[in-house]
């Protein structure tokens, strides 16, 4: 069981602020790496920390379960915090992320192999032309790319 599992053990549902790590993954093309989640909408792989990892260790960990792409080198694109991103779960944990976002071109191995749980489905896409269903914190990443 995980840091987070161990926590709303002793908490419960109420709110709480956890940090985690993302990556704006772009190929050779100058495509978005994107991911659906269960909950419809796409969005940039990443998820929360655990205890002694560090963020660029969540961050290629994290891309690497849910989509199956190896990341390299991570540059900081920017850090992301404040209530327009408070989330409240279908089980009613609430929580308040810290979310340390990456941008990376390199990409040690593209090929997406997705999960079923986490990730219904994963692919590159245009930034032009991104998913209906995408993510408010993508746009804010993809901003800070510059």
């Amino acid at each position: 069981m995980g840091y987070i599992e161990d926590l709303r053990k002793i908490v419960g549902t109420r709110p709480l602020i956890l940090v985690g790590a993302c990556v704006g993954a772009l190929d050779n093309q100058g495509r978005l790496l994107l991911q659906k989640r269960p909950n419809g909408m796409w969005g940039l792989p990443g998820g929360l920390l655990e205890l002694g990892e560090s963020a660029e260790e969540a961050a290629r960990r994290e891309v690497f379960e849910e989509t199956g792409v190896e990341i390299g080198q991570l540059e900081l694109a920017g850090v992301f915090s404040g209530k327009q991103y408070f989330v409240e779960l279908p089980n009613g944990d609430q929580f308040y992320p810290i979310t340390i976002a990456y941008k990376s071109k390199d990409i040690k191995n593209a090929n997406i192999k997705i999960d079923g749980h986490e990730t219904l489905d994963a692919g590159f896409f245009d930034i032009g032309n991104l998913p209906e269903k995408t993510s408010p914190l993508v746009a804010s990443i993809i901003n800070k790319f510059g």
